[in-house]
């Protein structure tokens, strides 16, 4: 087998599995929004007593402890989804990577560090998970939702349509 057969397999290979790891993160960072997002709007919409007695951010303290708890919700669960399914990806990160920065202000950095094998008890609501999750996100935020997802075929059938926002340069007059 020649260089350039092996480098043509290497690239159809690459070709193939190209998206699926973001598919991945993507499913399984919406998955974990979603899951705390549905917690919260299933308890209700007011928000329960650890949550009221909360520091919050400034400018979300005047929203009041309920719109909060609800904005974080219905937040969690559409932004979620809307990770899941790769449309808008990287505004829904950004949205994500908001909510997290609160949650993190609010819960988890004054509980310090803990980690995945303590995250169902008291002990693992620390930051070291929310920090994950945003390091995931940033990700997203920076690589884009990958060749599966809504994204990817809007945009293709943007450009099929002759809306190319990209137009080539041209170099010559």
């Amino acid at each position: 087998m020649t260089n350039s057969s092996l480098t043509s397999i290497a690239h159809n290979a690459r070709e193939q599995a190209d998206g699926w790891g973001l598919l991945a993160l993507r499913l399984f960072v919406a998955q974990e929004f979603i899951q705390a997002g549905w917690m919260k709007l299933s308890a209700g919409l007011t928000a329960p007593e650890w949550f009221a007695g909360l520091d919050f951010p400034p400018v979300l303290a005047w929203l009041g402890p309920d719109l909060n708890w609800a904005s974080a919700g219905f937040g969690e669960v559409a932004l979620g989804l809307a990770l899941a399914l790769g449309l808008a990806g990287r505004l829904a990160s950004i949205g994500l990577l908001f909510i997290t920065w609160v949650a993190v202000y609010t819960v988890h950095f004054d509980l310090g560090w803990a980690g995945w094998n303590q995250i169902e008890a008291d002990a693992g609501q620390g930051f070291k998970v929310p920090l994950m999750l945003a390091f995931m996100l940033l990700a997203i935020l920076m690589q884009g939702t990958g060749r599966l997802s809504l994204d990817a075929w809007l945009g293709n059938q943007w450009v099929r349509r002759g809306h190319d926002t990209h137009p080539a340069i041209q170099t010559h007059p």
